[in-house]
């Protein structure tokens, strides 16, 4: 495939994230609940590309009381966006779901990973790729294990795919919270390149799937 000025220009204009430094390092951390609340909820860490993408979908369903980006799946102590970004970590864009049981289970949280994506494409999610963008299901317990292997072979044998499930399930490890100026960024800038081509059509063609689970 011919790859031409033009079109390398867009995909780095487009690309997660690479706006948002020199943009918005300055914006305060969004407020979330207190660690003390949050404490009180299940967890589940997710990667599937931008981390703003994934927020921004987890943020909409039923039964999600919080969201927070980061990373995870790699090394390095404290990882930094560029460290990470520059693929120097072994890290992947991940999020931390924090989600209330009694209302949306683990199940239904990978249904919703699964369905918020394209799980074969191998190390990202268009326009974003790389192995920091890599799509990964993280297990806390062996429960949670078995579930996303049954749904990651369910999926492959339904049909609707033709190329393999890329999706690579580990045992969690450690998240690292990501930059302030990277958390609600959906949310918090709407008019972002990025946000508008991107962040929004995925957003929304998981609600159109998915109406059942939305807030």
């Amino acid at each position: 495939m011919k790859v031409t000025m033009t079109s390398l220009l867009l995909l780095c204009f487009f690309a997660c994230g690479l706006e948002s430094k020199s943009m918005n390092e300055g914006d305060k951390r969004p407020e979330l609940q207190s660690a003390e609340q949050l404490d009180t909820y299940s967890k589940a860490y997710f990667a599937s590309g931008c981390f703003w993408c994934v927020e921004a979908v987890y943020e909409s369903v039923r039964g999600v009381v919080e969201v927070e980006s980061g990373y995870s799946g790699g090394k390095e102590k404290n990882p930094t966006y560029e460290q990470v970004g520059a693929g120097r970590t072994g890290h992947a864009e991940a999020v931390v779901v924090y989600y209330d049981p009694a209302v949306v289970d683990f199940a239904t949280l990978v249904d919703v990973y699964y369905g918020s994506q394209d799980p074969t494409t191998v190390d990202g999610q268009a326009p974003d790729f790389g192995r920091q963008y890599r799509s990964i299901i993280f297990y806390s317990n062996e429960n949670e294990r078995l579930i996303a292997e049954e749904k990651k072979r369910a999926l492959a044998e339904s049909g609707m795919y033709s190329a393999p499930i890329a999706t690579e399930i580990v045992a969690f490890e450690k998240f690292w919270p990501a930059e302030d100026y990277h958390q609600n960024y959906e949310k918090l800038h709407p008019d972002n390149g990025y946000v508008m081509k991107v962040s929004i059509p995925r957003l929304n063609r998981f609600k159109a799937k998915f109406p059942e689970l939305l807030k």
